[in-house]
């Protein structure tokens, strides 16, 4: 029941748009009294489809018409067979790539092809009904998926956000226990962990780009915007904090295996950034926990000043400077999040990093 209640609206959205376009495509004068292809292009789209908006969910329909359009071409000219089923799925493929078509149509246009050569039997003569079929069942799913009934955007979105921000806190959290430690090894996995959450944010800016237009279109979701748009506000400052965070670890790196463990400031800097993530992490359900990262942000980055204040090692200048960097990225997004008055881009470093009263 854990695995299964986060899928039972989907799994239901899908089985109702099957039903839908079955009884759309037999309303239609059609030859077929059984235009089960409809529910299968439905299944289809709207399963692969789950979230891929937009064009890429166009892409997806056109993949399938195409697909079935092919196979139903090649059964009623030279009929079914493991040697026929083999040209389908080239001819198919081959036309998705010729049409300028995605992975997702190529891909598609294949399995298309493949399942009416299963099911359809030769013999009956060409007929269009499959395609209008494919199309019925294609146009059900995008009504279904992006008008009545689509996904949580915010769920969605959020699902990414905190895949960055567990990947980015872990990150941190590993440089302090390799400069604590002197462990080249710890250093090296949070280097390997920063350099993986470049395909988070892509992950994330694709889920906020896929949550607007869902926003946009289906009026049950317009509720979630308020929240997307916070998303979306703080998305370039967390792309700067996972570059500076990989830099930091590659520095870190180079330090630790000199042996030489990090100065007791800086250990506390890099914990209390690594807290700072994790407040602006629940900082999107509760936006007054975003003082709470502005303000461990600034300890770490004063805490990280000190150090070189007191010990102005060359050694481990790089390292502040990330620390620092980092820590300025974590405020300006806490600051956007907060819905400051003042752009947090145009405010100077120095300034954001002082302590209030300063």
């Amino acid at each position: 029941m854990r695995r299964l209640r986060p899928r039972l609206l989907p799994i239901a959205q899908t089985a109702l748009a099957a039903v839908v376009a079955y009884y759309v495509a037999l309303a239609l004068p059609l030859d077929d009294n059984r235009p089960v292809f409809a529910s299968i292009a439905a299944v289809i789209s709207l399963g692969v489809s789950y979230q891929e908006r937009g064009r890429r969910a166009v892409e997806l329909i056109g993949g399938v018409v195409l697909g079935l359009t092919v196979a139903d071409v090649i059964i009623h000219v030279i009929g079914g067979g493991p040697l026929q089923i083999g040209l389908m799925i080239i001819l198919a493929m081959s036309a998705a790539v010729v049409v300028g078509g995605g992975e997702l149509l190529i891909s598609e246009a294949a399995v298309s092809a493949l399942l009416l050569a299963s099911l359809e039997r030769a013999g009956s003569g060409f007929t269009p009904d499959r395609i209008i079929e494919a199309l019925v069942g294609g146009a059900v799913a995008l009504v279904v998926g992006t008008l009545f009934f689509p996904p949580d955007p915010g769920l969605l979105v959020g699902r990414a956000a905190q895949k960055v921000f567990a990947d980015l806190g872990e990150t941190i959290e590993r440089v302090a226990d390799a400069l604590a430690a002197a462990d080249p090894q710890r250093a090296q996995d949070a280097l390997e962990t920063a350099r993986g959450i470049d395909a988070d944010i892509d992950a994330l800016e694709e889920a906020v780009a896929t949550a607007r237009e869902m926003v946009r279109f289906a009026p049950p979701r317009r509720r979630a915007r308020s929240e997307l748009e916070r998303h979306a506000a703080t998305l370039p400052h967390l792309d700067f904090a996972v570059r500076n965070a990989r830099v930091l670890a590659r520095h870190a790196l180079r330090y630790s295996r000199s042996r030489l463990v990090a100065p007791d400031g800086l250990i506390e800097a890099t914990r209390e950034l690594a807290q700072a993530v994790w407040a602006l992490a629940g900082s999107y359900d509760d936006p007054a926990r975003a003082e709470e990262a502005q303000a461990r942000a600034r300890v770490a980055a004063l805490r990280a000043r000190e150090t070189f204040e007191r010990e102005p090692d060359l050694a481990l200048t790089e390292i502040i400077s990330q620390v620092r960097s980092t820590a300025v990225d974590v405020m300006r997004a806490a600051e956007a999040l907060a819905g400051a008055p003042r752009a947090t881009d145009e405010m100077p470093t120095e300034e954001m990093l002082a302590a209030p009263g300063d």
